[in-house]
């Protein structure tokens, strides 16, 4: 179902390459002071205490939004008992989420490189459906995902590792 929301977008993009990005945002937790600790390491740039997230532009986006994002979660990731799971260093499970934005993020947002194939949306489409949605940070979680993704639609392996390692990412 989601593919063909994108079906015109990526019509739209033959023989031109889609703009690949990844993204860093707060990890989120459940309302009150649990969500404003973790806003608050997330203005530290504390690398390993982020969610990351993949973001296609299309080269000729169409006029409703600008970009596509992509990223692997906890299914509900404010729960408590999902929370003491995944601190526990249990699997939890997971859901690769797929939307639109108007604009790219202006904070904590990389250019990673363009799309070595025309098909995009559908590549990370495919990738999504042959992922595996148990969760368990720090083995198979959000850099896991990122670094995939990237991989799957640039070819360039270990993004997020190069990004922290070369200082863009401060």
């Amino acid at each position: 179902m989601a593919s063909s929301l994108f079906t015109n977008s990526v019509t739209a993009t033959r023989g031109c390459r889609d703009e690949v990005y990844v993204a860093a945002v707060p990890l989120t937790a459940a309302k009150g002071p649990a969500q404003l600790l973790m806003s608050a390491v997330y203005s530290l740039n504390l690398w390993d205490l982020q969610h990351f997230m993949v973001i296609i532009k299309p080269s000729s986006p169409p006029p409703n939004f600008q970009a596509i994002v992509f990223d692997f979660q906890p299914k509900d990731p404010e729960n408590i008992y999902t929370a003491i799971e995944v601190l526990s260093g249990r699997a939890v499970t997971g859901t690769v989420l797929v939307r639109n934005l108007t604009k790219l993020p202006r904070k904590k947002c990389w250019f990673v490189g363009s799309s070595k194939l025309d098909n995009t949306v559908d590549l990370a489409m495919k990738f999504n459906e042959n992922w595996e949605t148990d969760l368990r940070v720090g083995h198979h979680d959000c850099r896991d995902y990122t670094n995939g993704l990237v991989e799957q639609l640039t070819g360039k392996k270990h993004v997020l590792e190069d990004l922290r390692s070369s200082g863009r990412a401060s």
